[in-house]
């Protein structure tokens, strides 16, 4: 790489990584129209982890006038390497595809980056890679999973932000979401139209606060009231967290409730549901045959595991969406802010079967 620059030698160590050409890196990053949105995520995505800003600006060529480029903070919260090197699919790759590819033809740029889940707003360590210099060239922010409350705020004082994912702050926050109860009342529907009518509710209790579950479990106690089923609050189970021991416990509850009567399970996700069924299995308990189990999501199962029943998230159009309605935010700065909850469709697997008892 003698006498590249050091962007064009950054760019080109990304295209080696990548398996692609450098002019399709530097492509990616003045928004072509010839590059795919998913293309153009890898490309992002690397680009952050490797530290390399695309933001630095081009000598103009004489005589042509400097337009100013919208340019939006996209943070993701997550401890790496887990966006990237996990057994499960990853949402968070398909909701950064349909950010990609909105603010392409918008021809507006985006300036990635990874915060950990432990941090505590923006002056925190793992916040030290995006310099208050490059924050200030941002017009608003999207944020890509649940951030701690203080983070939340901290931005909202400054920028317009809209959330990918459900969360809680202080301030009315503008999210793009799935509609947590009609997939649930789905889920719930098909296990009753089985004959399922004692059905418990699984979930992890993570680092930072997954409203997401929250409203999971609460459409959840709705939809079988609705039904006239009853729900008992012992027969839904919480992790104390999601280290292994804490899920352990909780599998241990989970096995002793279905030995007492509990014919299926819906799990907060499908995370969640795909290592609740390996764990029953080394019990000797098999899904759907002794119980059944459902998720929430639509990832791809892991390798060795049956197709889930479950219902999919449009992750990519949740991407789509939230880019949209950041940059209408950006043109109008105090809309009232909007929560825009999108539909999930059930997806048939095989861990759903009648109850042994029928």
């Amino acid at each position: 790489m003698h006498g590249m620059s050091k962007a064009s030698a950054s760019q080109q160590l990304i295209a080696t990584k990548l398996g692609l050409s450098r002019a399709t890196v530097s492509r990616c990053f003045t928004n072509h129209p010839g590059i795919s949105p998913e293309t153009r995520a890898k490309v992002f995505d690397l680009a952050s982890r490797l530290n390399y800003s695309h933001m630095e600006k081009a000598k103009p060529r004489a005589h042509t006038p400097r337009l100013q480029k919208l340019m939006m903070g996209v943070l993701v919260c997550v401890d790496l390497p887990s966006f990237e090197n996990t057994l499960y699919d990853n949402p968070g790759q398909q909701i950064l595809i349909g950010v990609t590819e909105y603010l392409r033809t918008v021809a507006t740029g985006l300036d990635l980056h990874y915060v950990h889940s432990r941090g505590s707003g923006l002056d925190d360590s793992s916040c030290q890679e995006i310099a208050s210099s490059r924050r200030r060239k941002w017009k608003g922010v999207l944020l890509i999973y649940p951030f701690p409350r203080a983070t939340v705020d901290e931005l909202m004082a400054t920028y317009p932000v809209v959330s990918l994912v459900e969360q809680y702050g202080t301030a009315p926050l503008d999210c793009v979401d799935v509609d947590h109860h009609r997939g649930i009342s789905r889920l719930v529907d098909a296990l009753h139209e089985a004959g399922h009518r004692r059905i418990g509710f699984f979930t992890w209790k993570y680092s930072v606060e997954a409203s997401w579950a929250l409203r999971r479990y609460g459409a959840y106690l709705e939809k079988l009231t609705t039904l006239g089923l009853k729900p008992s609050l012992e027969d839904c189970v919480l992790a104390e967290g999601s280290d292994p021991a804490s899920v352990d416990r909780a599998s241990e509850q989970v096995l002793k409730l279905t030995r007492e009567g509990v014919t299926a399970w819906i799990c907060a996700a499908d995370h969640q549901a795909y290592e609740l069924i390996t764990w029953l299995k080394t019990r000797g308990v098999d899904v759907p045959r002794d119980v059944s189990v459902t998720g929430f999501d639509g990832i791809a199962r892991p390798p060795g595991s049956p197709v889930l029943s479950t219902v999919e998230i449009p992750y990519r159009q949740i991407g789509v969406i939230g880019a949209k309605r950041l940059t209408d935010m950006v043109r109008k700065r105090f809309d009232v802010p909007q929560h825009i909850l999108l539909d999930c469709n059930l997806r048939p697997g095989e861990t759903i079967a009648p109850p042994r008892s029928a």
